[in-house]
């Protein structure tokens, strides 16, 4: 990695609090500021800064000067961080806007052009969206076809979370649109609050 990289951006605002604070340590001019992920909230990820000295950088990790403050990316957040910004907030506190996103990518991929709609959504669920989302314990099943309306059961890590809904509409819709253009409705039928027993349910399909 080069060190030419700076990970994240600090805008003015939010250096010059930065520094304000740290100058009230009295070992200012050893600290850095250490910027990590330490794990998810809601759809986002959450996020420690904290000052350590400098020399307490490990390897791996990513040590930046933002003007005269340096800056500690932990090497397990360096790509959860890549592009970030940090910024100064309301009230005069600091936020992070992160183009980077706990909930799985899953890019666009290419279906046969010809066929059922069921035998390449099955295609596509298969070789593109389930290994995606096996990483979170989920998995996705076509319970079928009607028309051009495709009724999907989500399963494992994926039933009765909280970002069910908004995976599939950010992850799953998005590459089964891309392969399968022809398809309308995509139907999620999970029965999410059950929490261990999917069931579909053709009424509740219908009224949504």
């Amino acid at each position: 990695m080069s060190s030419n990289d700076p990970i994240i951006t600090i805008s003015d605002e939010a250096l010059e609090t930065i520094l304000t604070v740290r100058d009230r340590e009295p070992d200012a001019a050893e600290l850095a500021l250490s910027l990590a992920v330490t794990g998810i909230q809601g759809l986002d990820f959450s996020y420690e800064l904290t000052f350590i000295p400098a020399g307490d950088a490990g390897e791996g990790d990513a040590l930046r000067l933002h003007g005269s403050l340096p800056v500690i990316v932990p090497a397990d957040s360096i790509e959860k961080l890549r592009g970030a910004t940090l910024h100064a907030g309301a009230g005069g506190g600091l936020a992070i806007d992160n183009p980077n996103s706990p909930i799985p990518r899953i890019e666009p991929g290419t279906a046969a052009a010809s066929g059922p709609i069921s035998d390449r959504v099955a295609a596509v669920l298969e070789q593109q969206i389930n290994p995606a989302i096996a990483m979170h314990g989920g998995w996705v099943e076509l319970v079928g076809v009607e028309d051009t309306t495709v009724l999907l059961r989500l399963g494992g890590g994926c039933q009765g979370c909280g970002m069910a809904s908004v995976t599939l509409r950010q992850g799953i819709e998005r590459a089964l649109r891309a392969a399968v253009p022809d398809i309308g409705d995509i139907v999620d039928v999970t029965d999410h609050a059950s929490g261990t027993n999917p069931y579909y349910d053709p009424d509740y399909a219908h009224r949504h």
